[in-house]
């Protein structure tokens, strides 16, 4: 054997063979071939190599030409290879132990355990100071002057303006002009602050994400995604009407989506406020136990400031707009037998729903100040308990405490459980960390047209998310790139170049839909979208001039991907533009914004009601379709019955119970998609069908002429047939109707809603009153303006779908009737 230096492996030595090859030349060309088959051998080429394959059989091929050669080549080869293949296997399974390892490893390091031992201290404490709430209300409560307020405390804003001031620059959160006009909230609007609090006398900053949402029902959607995304919330209810429709309605959608909340009792210097009635009605109408945490220091106009009654001390603003806070350990004489009696009454409570408190409670001890906070943080982040604070943001007192409320007792990211579905388990709920290092996972909230292309509203739920890197679409699987990263302050926008888990930002340059889920590619996550209300009221719309038909085609689709709730189609059969929306002013908004942002003047016709149908009792039917034209006809026959749906009034269902294959399997389908296609348009009005039962039960069929097209048809004119024999009758939906009014105008809000529907119930307070009633969405077109000539425009109301209900009888004939002259013209033209 030899030592080749080429290769530095040893080689067969080929001199005793020398006498087989007489030309020289042979022998050379032998030995190189033969060092490359054992170089091939030896580097492993011949597993899986086209070229070590090659090697090795020209060496065998050589051997096989000379029999004296054969042997010691084979056995040397096969040595080598025996070798070679040992060594291979070793190296392959230390290979596939590494692999296996680092596979191991990677999945440990994307675990939340390894993520939060990796958390710096600087990345944990920044989460345990970031708070994401939203501001929810009524109507009128106050939402965005205690806004305004936190901004300007915080810093943000040098300046306060009001909503409706008489500077005319309006509230900083209002930046729609026709926000500033009418003095309400149309679209919620996101911002940020930081809120310096002083902890043992260590001053910390929070970071407070904070969305202002509208109160009217008819832009509900905007509190819908607002909850959707928020950690924790400020309800904020008037002094002096407490509880209001429209906030069982916020009540109602935190509960949905597990939102924490404090409550702040604003417009304690009006006439007739009362911050005890306002606890105790968010304890018995909204039935969340609720406990003052705050007294008030005098009443009405002498309101100065409150009492704390964790620390009992006493709390009052000073300077100009309220800026300083004056705290005193000495509390109003008058006020120290209520101060302790409303501390027990909040121990109590907390006892009630708190564990540690009630052991403490039990045994009879006294808690401390820090035992009282740690039970209204532990029982508010649990949903089980709400902490009731006061003051009035207009006069600029008692908004600061609020702030510190929001620190001690709302929750930091880490403290809310946000779960996702993973696609890849059949969508198992999967929890999400808020953790950086984590695989990114963020939901667009909320869509914006904005001068530079579409703002996209997104919360990032775990990972973070840089400026240029790239995320995927879970609904679309699309790739995009994020070009610029914004946090939004109404209607300002301030560059970012990284956004860490917890936080909410908006991006620019993303084509997507609202409730889209966002990922980095390394989970097959998605998450459920916000809760959607249906429609309620319908209007037909056109431009004015053709020549506006593209601004109003472009209009209609921003309008539509911005809002959920604001739907439009075209009437197939009068080829009107009909679009739908939460109610009359919520409409009106969108037209008005026609006109103004798009220049497009347009037309309206008569509000329509989303009316439906349904049936009361069960009818039989046998129809048999029996058509012949020319060529292959139209043969079915079905026998069944219809009937009222007991299980759901608002869903339809389809049965079948053919005995003896009379129908087959493949047109049974076919008569259950005829069942569905005729419940979209009945028969009375040609609205859709709800709470009806449709089962077959036998039928017949031709050789030739039956066909999926003829069951179809032969299911939707049975039905029709069937119909007015099972009592067809129209459904009205009913509103729950709330109108508040001073008490003077109480007999003529009484004429007004006798005529319209029932009076549910009335609450006669110091100076107003508040109705509330179930009236039919048709008698409450204009209802407006009534009330505003009733009650010398004193008076406000609010509307909310209730649910559908049979129409009078007259109404039914008249609509039907209607409806029928409709067709008639149509076919007549």
């Amino acid at each position: 054997m030899l030592a080749n230096s080429r290769f530095g492996r040893t080689v067969p030595d080929l001199t005793p063979f020398q006498s087989f090859f007489p030309n020289p030349f042979l022998i050379l060309y032998v030995k190189m071939r033969v060092i490359r088959a054992v170089a091939a051998l030896n580097s492993g080429c011949t597993v899986g190599s086209r070229h070590g394959v090659r090697y090795f059989s020209l060496g065998c091929r050589i051997a096989v030409n000379t029999p004296s050669f054969r042997a010691p080549s084979f056995h040397l080869e096969s040595r080598r290879l025996l070798s070679g293949t040992m060594s291979r296997a070793a190296a392959m399974s230390a290979a596939e132990a590494a692999l296996k390892q680092a596979k191991e490893t990677a999945a440990f390091n994307m675990t939340p355990e390894a993520a939060a031992a990796r958390m710096s201290p600087e990345e944990s404490k920044r989460l345990m100071q970031v708070r994401n709430i939203g501001i929810a209300a009524h109507i009128d409560s106050g939402k965005t002057t205690v806004t305004e307020r936190i901004l300007y405390y915080t810093g943000r804003v040098k300046a306060i303006h009001e909503v409706r001031g008489r500077d005319g620059v309006g509230a900083k959160m209002d930046s729609m002009e026709l926000e500033r006009e009418r003095g309400i909230t149309i679209q919620s609007a996101a911002t940020f602050a930081d809120w310096k609090k002083k902890e043992n006398g260590v001053e910390e900053t929070y970071h407070i994400n904070l969305i202002d949402t509208p109160g009217h029902i008819d832009f509900t959607i905007e509190v819908e995604r607002a909850m959707r995304v928020l950690d924790g919330a400020v309800m904020v209810m008037c002094a002096v009407s407490g509880v209001q429709s429209q906030t069982i309605t916020v009540d109602r959608q935190m509960k949905r989506y597990n939102v924490p909340r404090i409550t702040f009792v604003n417009k304690m210097d009006r006439m007739g406020s009362n911050p005890f009635r306002a606890c105790e009605q968010i304890n018995n109408k909204l039935k969340v136990p609720a406990a003052l945490i705050q007294i008030p220091i005098g009443s009405e106009k002498e309101f100065e400031g409150v009492v704390d009654l964790i620390e009992m001390r006493a709390i009052r603003n000073e300077g100009n707009r309220g800026i300083n806070v004056k705290v005193s350990n000495e509390i109003p004489a008058e006020l120290q037998e209520l101060a302790q009696q409303k501390r027990e009454e909040l121990i109590e409570k907390l006892a009630d729903v708190d564990d540690e408190m009630a052991e403490i409670f039990l045994d009879e001890q006294i808690p401390t100040n820090a035992q009282i906070k740690a039970a209204i943080r532990r029982a508010t982040i649990g949903l089980k308990f709400t902490p009731v604070m006061m003051g009035t943001a207009l006069a600029d007192k008692a908004v600061q405490p609020m702030l510190d409320a929001v620190c001690d007792y709302l929750p930091n990211p880490t403290d809310v459980t946000n779960m996702a579905l993973d696609r890849s388990k059949n969508e198992e709920p999967a929890e999400l960390y808020p953790y950086n290092s984590l695989p990114f996972v963020g939901l667009a909230f909320k869509l914006e047209e904005n001068p530079y292309g579409q703002l996209t509203y997104m919360r990032v739920y775990q990972g973070s998310l840089k400026k240029g890197s790239y995320l995927f679409n879970s609904r679309t699987d699309k790739k995009v790139r994020i070009p610029r990263i914004v946090r939004m302050h109404s209607s300002e926008m301030e560059d970012t170049a990284e956004v860490g888990a917890g936080e909410i930002c908006a991006v620019f340059g993303v084509e997507c839909a609202s409730g889209d889920t966002f990922t980095d590619g390394k989970l097959p996550y998605g998450m459920s979208s916000m809760f959607v209300p249906d429609a309620v009221m319908s209007l037909s719309i056109k431009p004015k001039r053709s020549s506006d038909a593209d601004a109003f085609s472009k209009a209609m689709n921003r309008f539509m991907r911005e809002d959920p709730t604001f739907r439009l189609h075209v009437d197939s059969e009068s080829e009107e533009t009909i679009i739908s929306g939460m109610g009359e002013l919520h409409l009106d908004i969108y037209v008005e914004r026609l006109r103004r942002e798009y220049k497009v003047d347009c037309e309206t016709g008569q509000p329509r009601v989303a009316y439906r149908e349904t049936i009361s009792k069960r009818a039989d039917f046998d129809f048999l379709l029996k058509r012949q034209s020319g060529g292959p006809g139209d043969y079915a026959r079905v026998v069944g019955y219809i009937e009222p749906n007991e299980a759901d009034a608002e869903k339809n269902k389809f049965e079948t119970k053919v005995v003896g294959g009379t129908i087959p399997d493949k047109f049974l389908s076919a008569c259950g998609k005829g069942f569905q296609e005729v419940c979209e348009k009945g028969p009375l009005l040609g609205h859709m069908v709800i709470g009806s039962s449709m089962t077959i039960t036998d039928g017949a069929t031709h050789v030739t002429d039956s066909s999926d097209y003829a069951f179809n048809l032969a299911t939707q004119m049975a039905f029709k047939k069937a119909f007015s024999e099972a009592g067809g009758q129209v459904l009205e939906p009913l509103m729950k109707t709330t109108i508040t009014a001073p008490s003077e105008f109480q007999g003529n809000i009484l004429m007004l809603m006798n005529k319209r529907g029932t009076i549910v119930d009335t609450e006669v307070g110091a100076d107003d009153f508040t109705m509330v009633a179930e009236c039919s969405l048709n008698a409450m077109f204009g209802f407006s303006s009534h009330l505003r000539a009733a009650t010398q425009g004193k008076g406000e109301f609010s509307m909310e779908f209730s649910h559908y209900a049979a129409a009078p009888p007259h109404l039914q004939k008249e609509l039907v009737a209607k409806y029928q002259k409709e067709l008639d013209d149509k076919r007549s033209k």
